[in-house]
């Protein structure tokens, strides 16, 4: 792949990768259905709103990079996706990256679970052996992004947009982080606040000869 791709070149892609496995009988995609695929409101992070005009000139870009094929010999035009011969992975990577591109940064256990259409998984050391491929190839296609405070598990990201995905993974964890952070704050001075009130209110009861 001569170049990063576009948020929605990788979506075009991925999309196309997705209903390959899981709708047989309309694959390869029409236009319509192509842009349906990618405006979906479930099972898409972020969710997009394009537009046929767009979609169309994503496609050329992407047939000039043979990751996009078009399908002739149908009354009406066709894609069909190159990914894994372009990228020179096996059907379990492609899938890996599909649902990183399409859901966002995730566990090794929730790119397991996710998959389950696309490719079955053994267990998710499975999944993370296919992950580290991925990680060594030259030029990486996926990163493991640092622990989230609070986090038991690291996220991956997909790396074939560049580090731009990254960069929105690394701010979503910094927020999370500040988020538990408040949140321990608050129950904390919440804890305090509690434990004033019992004593005050064993003060009163005592000075009422009552018993709580």
């Amino acid at each position: 792949m001569r170049r990063n791709l576009t948020p929605m070149e990788a979506r075009i892609v991925a999309v196309l990768l997705e209903k390959e496995a899981t709708v047989r009988d309309s694959y390869p995609l029409s236009l319509n259905a192509l842009c349906a695929g990618c405006n979906q409101k479930t099972a898409r992070e972020p969710v997009m709103t394009l537009g046929e005009a767009e979609v169309l000139a994503a496609i050329e870009e992407l047939k000039s990079l043979s990751l996009v094929n078009e399908v002739s010999g149908t009354r009406v035009v066709r894609y069909e996706h190159n990914l894994a011969r372009v990228l020179g992975v096996p059907g379990a990577a492609a899938a890996l990256l599909t649902m990183l591109i399409l859901r966002g940064p995730q566990t090794a256990a929730e790119l397991r679970l996710h998959c389950e259409r696309l490719h079955r998984f053994a267990d998710v050391s499975s999944v993370e052996g296919f992950l580290d491929e991925l990680a060594e190839k030259e030029p990486p296609r996926v990163r493991k992004l640092p622990r989230a405070p609070g986090a038991r598990e690291s996220r991956w990201a997909h790396l074939l947009c560049g580090d731009a995905g990254l960069e929105a993974a690394s701010t979503e964890s910094a927020a999370g982080g500040a988020v538990d952070a408040g949140l321990a704050e608050e129950v904390a001075v919440l804890r305090a606040e509690v434990h004033e009130l019992r004593g005050q209110l064993g003060r009163i009861a005592a000075a009422l000869g009552v018993e709580l």
